[in-house]
């Protein structure tokens, strides 16, 4: 007799309770950090990005057209926190078991209005992932019955479509690095990785001090699992079943060695779709498992939204021209969009690897004379390194936007990132929605009279050093020089991004155009 045809029941299961937790993070995320990075007194604010969008454009209804969101219908600071937190709590309906189609398209289309408002914070692979995630997940469930178990069995296409774009994610990923940087050709990348990626975690500098033959030996894992093993999808159901076990290993073990948000969360949720329901009832709970089979007695398939299914297929099929191109070609571009609504993405991650990682530390000063005598206190970050004695926390799936951002701008000047200067000026006057993205405020009672941005070297320290430090570092010079509320350079320039009024104030730097 012939093996009865795999069941997904239990994988639609674990994999909108999963996406349901990776959305819960996300809009919180939003909730606590969106007003004072693009409120209206935040470091971009959206007001101007839509303004300038209006005007680009020619309207509301053609900027819509462009960059969909709901935002565009009106952006107030208390828009912002009532979609942020109604995402919050459809997310954690969804955690609880409760799915239907209208209640995951709600979910994709908040979000997908928080990546478009975002601006430079928003900017991230993973921002346009969990839309093109969730946008399936619409497929996954049916219109109305949002049991956890409902009577319409998964549709089949939408579970192929999940392995689709996990192929793409890992092919991207894999494709990228043997064409990006030598080092992953040359098997010495985690060497560097554990301690310049962007927010190490705790066991970052463990990993970091492995024997190099191991560290070897993790590049030459890491290429097989994106290279070789999601072609397994298309093998006999125990290939398949290893394939998803070997690319679920690889998410863990990054995300036990550092804090990259919750991109390899969110990149779980399509590797579960190797998984049938014979290998979730061998490791699902019973009372679980037993769930399943008055549903799967009672399915009644839906021909009206079989075909649904089978039309989105077909667009995503459309739409994976160029991706797949991109994934073909010589010139690999990673992290990129190629539709509005961002259903079909290319994908990648560390295409290069940084071999010192440099931080740019703030600082202030009471004193009234801004020289390197004066005592000056930083301005410790949630999650990047300042103090030397600090053991990396645990941040992951949570994400810091300035922290990460900050992490860019290391590598650049602030007049490529030219909110940091708008940040400069919020801290001289202790304003309380940028001092929320810090760990503390080293001013409590009174505002510095100067502030200033130096860029660090940072190393991690080896074990058992005498001063039993995690870090060492070595100042490589000014990044932001020392500047107060009545210095002119810095008033110029940000007249001149329109986030200070005009008082006849001459930039004493040409700004880089918004």
């Amino acid at each position: 007799m012939s093996k009865p045809a795999p069941a997904y029941w239990l994988t639609r299961f674990v994999i909108l309770r999963l996406l349901g937790l990776v959305y819960l993070v996300a809009f919180l995320v939003a909730a606590n950090q969106i007003l004072p990075l693009a409120g209206s007194h935040g470091l971009l604010p959206a007001d101007a990005f839509f303004d300038r969008g209006r005007e680009t454009l020619g309207s509301n209804a053609a900027g819509f057209a462009r960059l969909p969101s709901i935002f565009w219908l009106g952006h107030s600071d208390a828009a912002f926190i009532a979609a942020a937190w109604l995402g919050v709590a459809l997310s954690a309906v969804v955690l609880a078991g409760y799915a239907n189609a209208i209640l995951m398209a709600a979910l994709w289309a908040l979000y997908l209005s928080f990546v478009h408002a975002g601006q430079d914070w928003y900017g991230y692979g993973w921002e346009i992932q969990l839309c093109e995630t969730g946008f399936l997940a619409i497929f996954l469930c049916p219109l109305l019955d949002g049991r956890p178990f409902p009577r319409r069995p998964p549709s089949l296409a939408v579970i192929w479509l999940f392995r689709w774009l996990i192929l793409r994610i890992m092919l991207g990923a894999g494709l990228i690095k043997l064409r990006g940087d030598i080092c992953w050709r040359d098997l010495t990348a985690l060497y560097y990785h554990f301690e310049t990626q962007p927010i190490p975690g705790p066991l970052s500098r463990w990993f970091h001090f492995l024997p190099r033959w191991i560290l070897q030996a993790g590049v030459l894992f890491n290429h097989f699992v994106e290279l070789i093993a999601p072609w397994a999808v298309f093998g006999p159901r125990p290939w398949r079943h290893v394939g998803g076990v070997l690319i679920v290993a690889l998410q863990i073990f990054l995300i036990l060695s550092g804090n990259l948000s919750f991109l390899n969360w969110l990149t779980l949720v399509p590797a579960l779709a190797y998984f049938d329901d014979s290998l979730w009832r061998r490791i699902l709970p019973a009372a679980l498992v037993r769930r399943v089979n008055p549903a799967a007695a009672a399915a009644e398939p839906s021909h009206a939204m079989r075909r649904c299914c089978w039309a989105v297929a077909a667009i995503v099929a459309a739409l994976s021209l160029r991706p797949v191109v991109n994934l073909l070609s010589p010139g690999q571009v990673m992290n990129t969009s190629f539709d509005p609504l961002e259903l079909v993405n290319t994908y990648g991650a560390f295409g290069s690897v940084g071999r010192e990682r440099r931080n740019v530390v703030f600082e202030g000063t009471a004193a009234a004379t801004p020289d390197d005598h004066a005592e000056w206190r930083p301005y410790p970050y949630k999650g990047l390194p300042v103090g030397l004695g600090e053991t990396p926390p645990q941040i992951a799936p949570y994400q810091l936007r300035l922290d990460w951002q900050m992490w860019f701008a290391a590598m650049s000047d602030y007049q490529h990132y030219p909110w940091t200067a708008h940040l400069v000026w919020k801290l001289l006057h202790n304003d309380a929605g940028a001092l929320s993205l810090f760990a503390a405020n080293p001013f409590p009672q009174k505002p510095p009279r100067y502030v200033r941005a130096v860029l660090y070297r940072y190393r991690f320290a080896p074990p058992g050093n005498p001063a039993g430090h995690v870090w060492e570092r070595e100042r490589l010079g000014l990044w932001i020089p020392p500047v107060s509320v009545d210095s002119p350079g810095l008033r110029g320039f940000l007249v001149a991004y329109h986030w200070l009024p005009a008082e006849g104030v001459a930039p004493s730097l040409q700004p880089r155009q918004p």
